[in-house]
C-alpha cells in the first residue's frame, strides 16, 4: 500500500489549510515508514541516540493524544508510551514492539484528534490546560504547533530513512 500525500490547496480558507498541512505531515511520516521491516523501523539513528522511525511514530501518537484529548478536550487520557520514570519511553523499543501496534495506535489517536477538533472553532479555547504550564490554547495554536512538531520530526525521519535504505525525498 502506498501512502498518498496531498499538498493542501493554495487558496483554501484558514481552517482547511491548517488541517490540510497537518494531514500532509501525518502522511509524510507514514510514507517515510512505508515498506520497512519492524527491525528497520526499530533501528536507532546513531549511538547513543535511541531515535528511530517507530519511536517517532509512537512519539507522535502521544503528542496527538496530549494536545487533542488531554488539552483540547480535557479527557483523562494518560500517556501511551512514556511514564514519569521513563519520559522518553516511546523511543525505548524492544523486539516485542511492532509496526502494526505503533501504526494502529497512532492512527487511532489521529482519528480521535480529528473527531475532537471538529467540535471546536479555531478561536475556541481548550477545555483542558497544559500539564506543566497550566495554559489554555485555542485550536489554531494547537494546529500550528502540530504542523511544526510533525515537520521537525519528518526532518528526522528523512535522515533515518536515508540511513536505513538510502531512500530520500521530501
Amino acid at each position: 500500500m502506498t501512502t498518498e500525500r496531498r499538498e493542501p490547496s493554495t487558496t483554501a480558507d484558514e481552517r482547511t489549510m491548517l488541517e490540510g498541512w497537518l494531514e500532509y505531515h501525518r502522511q509524510t511520516l507514514a510514507w517515510k515508514c512505508e515498506g520497512l521491516t519492524d527491525a528497520q523501523l526499530r533501528a536507532a539513528s546513531v549511538e547513543p541516540s535511541t531515535l528511530s522511525l517507530m519511536g517517532l511514530v509512537r512519539h507522535m501518537a502521544d503528542v496527538e493524544r496530549g494536545w487533542f484529548r488531554r488539552v483540547l478536550a480535557d479527557e483523562d487520557a494518560g500517556p501511551i508510551h512514556f511514564t514519569d520514570e521513563d519520559p522518553d519511553g516511546e523511543f525505548h523499543l524492544t523486539e516485542a514492539d511492532t509496526w502494526a501496534q505503533a501504526r494502529d495506535t497512532w492512527q487511532a489517536e489521529i482519528e480521535a484528534a480529528r473527531s475532537i477538533a471538529a467540535g471546536f472553532g479555531l478561536d475556541d479555547l481548550s477545555k483542558g490546560r497544559h500539564r506543566r504550564t497550566g495554559e489554555q490554547f485555542n485550536l489554531r495554536w494547537i494546529y500550528t504547533h502540530m504542523i511544526e512538531e510533525y515537520a521537525r520530526h519528518n526532518g528526522h525521519a528523512d535522515l533515518l530513512r536515508e540511513r536505513i535504505d538510502g531512500a530520500t525525498g521530501d
